[in-house]
């Protein structure tokens, strides 16, 4: 037998075989229990197939909206909103730093009336909307509770997530604004308001995905990610919180590579792992200890060169994630190494899915893969190596003070510095770029952003701001201000001032001026 030795991306070693000798403890736990190994439904898949999400935002509302309607006509059954940058960093359109990032990675959102276009013909008590959205994540949120009750849907029905996790940003992503403890505070009074008025609303997706983006391994991804979990329990409960109510709320945001079984134990060790922390920091309810995640398919795996393989690879990737327990699923288009996906990449990643779930089988019994030697093992590993880190990171007084000196951001450079070492040397093949190239590619049509989207937006700022009560406004952002500088709730201030046509841009600075911008 070969002694060659393989090594995952995490360092950890396969072995050439696997036997029961591997499986000292005989593992009788079931689905739907706890610690939740096995999936957090007793029946998975067989009682309801995973949510089949395509993030799409881009341009103007009225794009995005028109790609909505035909993703909703081609089976999707969630919707998945990209915002661009200004949106993302609380500015309007129409401001200086605005300029040329305007439409380009995601929708342009100033105001309500934006929104109304984006879910125009959409009814948002019929759909699950996530939003990816950190820093600014309160107002957009505020514009989509103002949008339901201008559509007359019951508050009580409204579902979707609000990415909302900012750690992560600070740590791996940058699309912060405030510094970490008062955007701690904008979280916490997220979490109160919606315990009370939204309840089927996700408040929180810890994610992962843009960890695992920045370079990160799929250890690291699940260990610094739950870490950051606990520090906003940990947060809503000084708040004083009731962590069996908001604790049924969080929900988890993964990315899914192409080592298969590293990525379905990963998943299996992280929903362990979460219903062992949530059980320690006082949660009983079951529904509090389960770690329900959305998955994406891994943006920095595709490649430029021969995008075709990119099908395959989001085709593995999809299974991983599926074999995994994911609880919904983004699949990416094959052309997203070069742009914006097309139409017709976009189609080909939602059949990806449909494919896996209505063709291959693997939905059809509850973890297809438990009990596996390999599989088993390597959950085993892939936790010890998490909590490892964990325990390093708790050392430190938690995931707070561990981003602000800086060691999970040099700990994700170290990866992503060693994994390039590998592409680079040869020793880690990737197909198409360092083995099995071509002389010459073939060009693929590519998406494109016209750059007069911005002045467009401004026509519509500069029109709101004429026929809008700009008394009422002001009076609703000073509202804002005085409730930043104490300790009362923002978001009902928040939803009054967007409702009385306040801008994204004008809500955000006032909270800057009260709580700084982080260096």
């Amino acid at each position: 037998m070969s002694d060659k030795k393989i090594v995952t991306d995490s360092g950890i070693e396969i072995k050439p075989l696997y036997t029961a000798a591997d499986q000292p403890v005989a593992r009788t736990e079931k689905p739907g229990e706890f610690p939740f190994t096995r999936g957090v439904q007793p029946d998975m898949y067989r009682g309801k197939l995973w949510t089949m999400r395509q993030y799409a935002g881009f341009s103007t509302a009225e794009e995005s909206n028109r790609r909505y309607h035909y993703l909703l006509s081609q089976g999707v059954s969630g919707l998945s909103v990209a915002f661009d940058l200004p949106t993302q960093i609380g500015y309007d359109s129409d401001h200086a730093l605005a300029e040329g990032e305007v439409g380009k990675v995601g929708v342009a959102i100033d105001s309500l009336d934006d929104i109304g276009i984006l879910f125009d013909g959409i009814k948002l008590q019929d759909v699950s909307t996530s939003m990816t959205i950190n820093a600014t994540a309160f107002i957009l949120l505020s514009f989509y509770v103002a949008q339901a009750k201008k559509q007359g849907a019951d508050l009580s029905k409204i579902s979707g997530t609000i990415q909302n996790d900012i750690l992560k940003e600070y740590a791996a992503r940058g699309t912060y604004i405030y510094p970490p403890k008062p955007s701690m505070r904008i979280i916490t009074d997220i979490f109160e308001w919606c315990s009370a008025e939204l309840p089927k609303w996700n408040t929180i997706s810890i994610s992962g995905y843009h960890i695992r983006e920045a370079g990160s391994t799929a250890v690291q991804e699940i260990a610094f990610t739950l870490a950051n979990g606990k520090a906003y329990v940990e947060a809503a409960l000084a708040k004083g919180l009731d962590i069996n109510v908001f604790g049924k709320r969080l929900s988890f945001f993964f990315n899914a590579h192409n080592n298969l079984f590293e990525e379905v134990a990963k998943f299996r060790a992280a929903r362990r792992m979460w219903a062992r922390m949530m059980k320690g920091l006082g949660a009983t309810d079951p529904k509090a200890l389960m770690l329900r995640f959305h998955t994406q398919t891994g943006g920095s795996t595709l490649t430029a060169q021969q995008p075709q393989n990119n099908i395959s690879r989001v085709t593995i990737q999809t299974l991983a994630a599926v074999l995994g327990g994911t609880q919904s699923l983004h699949t990416n288009g094959y052309d997203e190494a070069l742009s914006l996906p097309t139409e017709a990449a976009a189609r080909v990643a939602l059949r990806t899915q449909q494919i896996v779930a209505f063709e291959s089988g693997a939905p059809d019994t509850v973890d297809p893969l438990a009990g596996s030697f390999f599989v088993e093992s390597l959950t085993d590993e892939v936790e010890a190596a998490a909590w490892k880190l964990i325990d390093t990171i708790e050392a430190m007084g938690g995931s707070v003070p561990a981003i602000e000196q800086g060691f999970i951001q040099d700990e994700i450079a170290r990866s992503a510095y060693e994994y390039q070492r590998g592409i680079e040397s040869g020793a880690k093949i990737i197909v198409g770029v360092n083995k099995f190239t071509v002389d010459q590619e073939e060009p693929i049509p590519g998406f494109r952003i016209d750059d007069s989207i911005r002045d467009g937006q401004i026509s519509k700022l500069t029109a709101l701001r004429a026929k809008r009560d700009n008394a009422a406004v002001r009076s609703c952002l000073e509202t804002i201000r005085q409730r930043a500088v104490g300790t009362e709730n923002l978001m009902p201030a928040v939803i009054e001032a967007v409702e009385a046509s306040a801008t994204l841009g004008e809500i955000a600075d006032v909270l800057r001026g009260v709580y700084g911008e982080f260096k």
